[in-house]
C-alpha cells in the first residue's frame, strides 16, 4: 500500500500513464498528474476516481509541457512550493515517431520531450526527493533503444532526422540518464530505475503511417497481440511501490523483472559525456 505517499506521473492522462496513476492510486497513493492538456487530465483524473472509488483528494492535476524549459521550471517551482515531499518520480510521458519538429527551444521533439524535459525535471526535484528520502524516480524507457545511437555530432538532428532513429536515440538517453543518475544517487536514499513496458496499445503511435486499408486489420491485431495499457503499466506501478525493490539501484526492468542491456545502454562513459551535454543543453550551472 501506498499511503501516505505522494507520486508524480508524468503524461497521466492517457495510456500507460494513466494507468500507473490509476495503479498508484487503487494502492491509496496520492498521484500528481502532470500534463499538457488540462482538458483531457481532468477527465483522465475523473475516470479514475470513479474507477478506483478513490475521492479527489489523492488525484491533483497540474500543467506541465515537458516541451518547453520554462513550463518544466514553472512546474517545479510549483510542486517545491506547494508538496512537503515527494516520494516518487514517474517520468512517463513520451513523443513517439512525430513529423520532424522543434520544442520552444529549438530542441527535436523526441529528444527535447523523452529525454531533456524530464532530464531538467528530474534535476529540479531532486533536493525535494532528497529531503522525501527514502524515495524513487521510475524511468520509462523502451525496447526500441537497441536500434538508437548517441550522436553527439548531431544530438538535435541539425544534419538530419529520421522519425524512427530520433525515437530510438531518445530511448537510449533514457537508460543512459538512469545510469548516470544511479551512480550520482549512490548512498542519498533515493534510487532510479528504467523499464521497458513492451508493445501497448495506446495513442503513441499516432504519428505512424499506415495505409488506410490495413488500418482496420492492425486496430484487429493490436487487440489481440498488444498489451493493455494496465498490463503495460504494471512494472512501472512495481518500481514505484513493490518493497522488492527497495535500494535497487540503476537497473531496467520488464515485466517486475530486472534486464540484461546492451552495453551501449550502460557505458559509464557515453553516459557521463552525454549527462554533461544535456546540463548545457537546459540551462543547468554548477
Amino acid at each position: 500500500m501506498m499511503s501516505g505517499k505522494t507520486v508524480i506521473v508524468t503524461g497521466a492522462n492517457s495510456g500507460i500513464g494513466k494507468a500507473t496513476a490509476a495503479g498508484i492510486v487503487q494502492l491509496r497513493g496520492r498521484v500528481i498528474m502532470a500534463c499538457r492538456d488540462l482538458a483531457r487530465a481532468e477527465e483522465a483524473a475523473r475516470d479514475i476516481q470513479l474507477q478506483t472509488g478513490a475521492d479527489g483528494s489523492l488525484v491533483a492535476v497540474r500543467y506541465l509541457d515537458l516541451a518547453s524549459l520554462t513550463s518544466v521550471r514553472a512546474f517545479c517551482e510549483g510542486i517545491i512550493k506547494d508538496e512537503p515531499r515527494v516520494d516518487v518520480l514517474i517520468n512517463n510521458a513520451g513523443v513517439y515517431q512525430c513529423p520532424l519538429t522543434r520544442t520552444e527551444d529549438g530542441f527535436e521533439m523526441q529528444f527535447g520531450v523523452n529525454h531533456l524535459g524530464h532530464f531538467l525535471l528530474t534535476h529540479l526535484l531532486l533536493d525535494l526527493l532528497k529531503r522525501s528520502a527514502p524515495s524513487r524516480i521510475v524511468v520509462v524507457s523502451s525496447k526500441l533503444y537497441k536500434h538508437g545511437d548517441i550522436n553527439f555530432e548531431d544530438l538535435n538532428s541539425e544534419q538530419s532526422y529520421d522519425k524512427a532513429s530520433a525515437y530510438s536515440r531518445s530511448k537510449l538517453a533514457n537508460l543512459l540518464f538512469t545510469c548516470e543518475l544511479a551512480r550520482r544517487l549512490e548512498g542519498s536514499g533515493v534510487t532510479v530505475n528504467a523499464l521497458t513496458p513492451g508493445i501497448v496499445r495506446t495513442n503513441l503511435g499516432r504519428h505512424v503511417e499506415l495505409p488506410v486499408v490495413a488500418k482496420p486489420l492492425f486496430n484487429l491485431l493490436s487487440w489481440g497481440l498488444f498489451k493493455s495499457p494496465e498490463e503495460g503499466a504494471r512494472t512501472s506501478v512495481f518500481l514505484a511501490s513493490s518493497p522488492d525493490v527497495d535500494g535497487v539501484q540503476g537497473k531496467c526492468f520488464a515485466n517486475c523483472r530486472p534486464q540484461v542491456l546492451l552495453d551501449k545502454a550502460t557505458d559509464q562513459q557515453v553516459a557521463s559525456k552525454l549527462w554533461d551535454i544535456s546540463e548545457v543543453m537546459v540551462g543547468i550551472t554548477t
